[in-house]
């Protein structure tokens, strides 16, 4: 799995001051930084103030509020002297990214107050590309960095976007700063890093597009599974996701979650939503777990906290999971999170349709 970690963004630092060195010796502070309303000046001091602080929110941990702290430079500091804060920043951003362990989340406000090392990365890389660019612009310089690593950040921070053949101008569009065809301007966005949900023993991840693809392909998805993970149906289940997001229908809340140990970081399933609640506000939840994770009580604990957190939502008047009638430990495991069965075998059917055979569960708000 393509990772996004320290090395790219020492990476996207490095292509970054190399490009704005063959400028220092002009006027930044008179020039307008592409279409922002900011000079050229003011947006490189942004930048290394951005990856200060996302390294200082990794480093202090902070889980509340952004760490109480800004970067101020010297008086009479020139073009080439910013670019030198650039890159002290970066490096310490890069460090930072090195040393927070994976399960590590600090605080960011978008859209879920929340992020881990991989997102604090690429919000340190994209905040360098974007405003590279507007420098640039700016500047009259040409600037375009690697499609690859535009397709990685649009995979992770922007899940919701569909990809287009050109990353980089998707990035752009994205983010208010192009046109792409067939699609309305971009005039207000924000960052989207991945919902946590917790539980007791556990907490429910959601998958990235990025996390889905590799596990789709046979990877880890950047997770450390436990003997036998994932289950073929946790790759069934992104794959799924990966098809949503390449024909933008994906929205990420009602994606695939995995389910990883609190004790030891472990990954020991998945679970997930079959997509949006429909137009009576009910969802579908599916779920599975590795062998070697069962008999713990892990697939009732994940149920149980993302039925909670999706009949929480306005949207949802009721949750449902469905199982074959042969498969008992799945019809205990749905019973000891509440839910009640509502067709098959007699069961009354509450507005519950065809159930083609199998049992339909379901648990209202």
């Amino acid at each position: 799995m393509r990772t996004l970690g320290g090395e790219q963004v020492e990476e996207a630092v490095a292509g970054a001051v190399a490009l704005l060195r063959t400028a220092t010796d002009r006027d930044w502070r008179a020039t307008r930084a592409g279409r922002l309303d900011w000079d050229c000046r003011y947006t490189a001091e942004h930048v290394a103030s951005d990856l200060i602080a996302y390294a200082g929110q990794l480093a202090g941990r902070a889980t509340e509020a952004y760490v109480p702290f800004e970067i101020t430079l010297d008086e009479g500091t020139g073009n080439e002297d910013v670019l030198q804060v650039i890159e002290t920043t970066g490096a310490l951003l890069a460090a930072a990214v090195r040393t927070t362990p994976r399960e590590v989340r600090a605080f960011h406000p978008y859209p879920f107050r929340s992020a881990d090392r991989e997102g604090f990365a690429a919000m340190g890389i994209t905040e360098v590309l974007l405003h590279t660019h507007d420098i640039a612009e700016g500047l009259g310089l040409s600037y375009e960095p690697p499609a690859e690593r535009c397709a990685d950040l649009l995979a992770r921070l922007f899940p919701h976007v569909r990809p287009d053949a050109d990353p980089w101008r998707t990035l752009l569009w994205a983010t208010g700063r192009g046109d792409l065809p067939g699609r309305a301007p971009v005039t207000e966005w924000r960052w989207r890093n991945n919902l946590v949900v917790p539980a007791e023993r556990l907490t429910l991840q959601g998958l990235t597009p990025a996390a889905a693809t590799d596990l789709a392909a046979g990877g880890d998805g950047g997770f450390a599974w436990i003997d036998g993970g994932p289950y073929q149906g946790t790759r069934d289940a992104a794959g799924m996701l990966v098809k949503a997001y390449e024909t933008g229908v994906h929205r990420p809340v009602w994606g695939v979650f995995v389910l990883v140990r609190r004790e030891d970081g472990r990954a020991v399933g998945g679970i997930g939503f079959h997509g949006v609640p429909d137009e009576k506000g009910r969802v579908e939840i599916g779920y599975d777990l590795a062998e070697a994770a069962r008999g713990n009580g892990y697939a009732t604990e994940g149920l149980r906290a993302l039925t909670e957190w999706a009949l929480g939502r306005e949207a949802v008047t009721s949750v449902r999971a469905t199982t074959e009638p042969e498969n008992t430990a799945s019809q205990a495991v749905i019973a000891r999170a509440g839910f009640v069965r509502i067709t098959g075998d007699g069961a009354e059917d509450g507005d519950g349709g065809e159930d083609g055979g199998q049992f339909v569960y379901e648990l209202r708000r």
